[in-house]
């Protein structure tokens, strides 16, 4: 068996594995198009974490899933990602200039282009996902397509960035908060998670722990990105913050003070490094990227 090797040089060589599937698969492309396509590329091409491919690459390799295959899932879903980002960004929505420490979308082109960006990858998700070269068998085809349209939907993801747009409504709602981070971030992180064990057909108990895994680690996600908004700096962080404080925004900072979320944090860690437990080292770099989440400054 192969030594493991450091988690960001496997982090570094998801990332470019990503970045060199998608330059495949939103090509350059010359026309009346050219400038849709650009701005595609823009986004989708410009760094960032990678951290939802490298989920779906980290547990479709516990199940012996064709990495072929699952490279494409990955990219479908950081299109989505990526989409979310550009549409969150815009002045309509969290009016931010900077994302990954270069201009935003709608800055760098212009809001309606960044507009349509979004739908432009939004759609591609889905034709990668129902191409036969993502997985064989077509009845696998349509859940990924099915599982991901839920998960970034109304009853999902967008559902979570709507209850966003109207935080300030929520008050001191705990539960309302977690709701809408559950949503927003945490089922796009829950299909990285699960797609590979729906891939690779594992059991129940498997995919029982594995959902359970995601739970906690998108929350810790989404509790860690609030402590950086209070407590980061925009250099670190790569955009704007302080913004939910003067938007007088509930989060999970707000309601349990900010040594009360990292002890939440730490808590959902815990949790999730337990729900693995399962998977032996197998599940190596699955218990890495739980560390590298909450204590990450970006």
């Amino acid at each position: 068996m192969d030594l493991p090797v450091d988690l960001d040089k496997r982090l570094e060589e998801t990332a470019d594995r990503i970045t060199v599937a998608l330059d495949t698969l939103i090509p350059r492309v010359q026309g009346p198009e050219a400038r849709l396509m650009s701005a595609m590329r823009y986004a989708a091409l410009g760094g960032g974490k990678r951290l939802r491919p490298f989920l779906v690459l980290e547990t479709g390799r516990l199940f012996g899933v064709d990495e072929r295959c699952l490279l494409r899932v990955a990219a479908a879903l950081e299109c989505i990602h990526t989409y979310s980002l550009i549409h969150d960004d815009l002045p309509c929505m969290d009016d931010d200039d900077m994302r990954r420490g270069r201009p935003t979308v709608h800055i760098a082109y212009d809001e309606a282009t960044a507009i349509l960006a979004g739908d432009a990858l939004l759609t591609i998700a889905f034709e990668i996902l129902a191409d036969p070269q993502t997985h064989a068998d077509p009845n696998i085809r349509i859940a990924l397509v099915a599982r991901l349209a839920e998960a970034s939907g109304a009853r999902g993801m967008v559902g979570g960035q709507m209850m966003d747009m109207i935080a300030e409504e929520l008050g001191d709602d705990i539960a309302a908060v977690t709701r809408m981070q559950r949503l927003k971030t945490g089922m796009l992180i829950t299909y990285a998670v699960e797609v590979g064990a729906l891939m690779g057909r594992a059991s129940d108990e498997a995919r029982h722990a594995l959902s359970a895994y995601a739970h906690d680690l998108g929350l810790a996600f989404q509790i860690t990105d609030d402590i950086l908004d209070a407590e980061g700096s925009e250099d670190e962080v790569g955009k704007a913050v302080g913004k939910d404080e003067g938007r007088g925004k509930a989060t999970f900072v707000s309601l349990l003070g900010l040594e009360g979320a990292k002890q939440r944090v730490s808590l959902l860690a815990d949790q999730a490094r337990a729900h693995l437990s399962m998977f032996g080292a197998r599940a190596h770099y699955l218990n890495l990227i739980i560390d590298t989440i909450i204590q990450r400054r970006a």
